[in-house]
């Protein structure tokens, strides 16, 4: 538990107004169903297939799971948190990066800006100045199926849905991200970064600790 009160934004939508809820606790997330498009489809599985592994996530020291809640469904979801200990994102500086883990919303209510909300609330984090905050993204984790897109159309909307919120791509020599064209480094550098913290990230990025 990161010890930072909950705030509770009231979201408008083409289908009605949702809440969307930030840092909540395993307490919390298990008063809500986790809406039934979170699963097994042909040719997708959600991040997340059941309500029980966003408590866990919301265990975690420091972690911002923050939902989108409609009447009593779970119909969206972000995760903040801090890489693993072994990932390269960790060793710049102890608490420095955070990552976007996960943003998804349920097939059902996709196109109803719910995604933004979930973004948007993320961010207002009072921590992210003090960060560098970084999303991932994988084209095979990528519901290409559901919104009938190519790999190239989602990385588009991805690129879309994070740039008004300070996030900028960035080269790396990452062996995974490296994979694929389509896959890609988003990063946000926060206002009190130092000129110094910044270089360190940039050279991270390549898999280069200068002394």
């Amino acid at each position: 538990m990161n010890g930072l009160s909950q705030k509770t934004t009231v979201w408008p939508t083409p289908r009605g107004d949702v809440h969307i809820c930030s840092h909540c606790g395993p307490e919390q997330i298990r008063r809500y169903r986790f809406d039934s498009q979170f699963g097994t489809h042909a040719h997708f599985k959600s991040l997340y297939t059941k309500r029980e592994s966003l408590e866990k996530n919301a265990r975690w020291p420091d972690t911002n799971v923050t939902l989108a809640l409609h009447a009593n469904d779970i119909i969206g979801f972000g995760v903040l948190a801090y890489p693993d200990p072994g990932e390269r994102w960790a060793k710049l500086s102890p608490r420095l990066m955070m990552e976007v883990r996960a943003i998804e919303v349920s097939r059902s209510w996709r196109s109803s800006t719910v995604a933004g909300g979930i973004v948007k609330t993320l961010m207002a984090d009072p921590r992210v100045e003090d960060k560098i905050v970084y999303m991932v993204g994988f084209s095979w984790t990528w519901d290409l199926d559901g919104s009938g897109r190519s790999a190239q159309e989602y990385r588009k909307i991805l690129i879309d849905l994070f740039e008004p919120h300070g996030f900028l791509e960035l080269e790396t020599n990452e062996p995974n991200i490296c994979l694929k064209p389509e896959n890609m480094l988003l990063g946000r550098i926060g206002r009190k970064i130092s000129k110094q913290q910044q270089d360190n990230f940039k050279w991270l990025r390549f898999d280069i600790y200068p002394d």
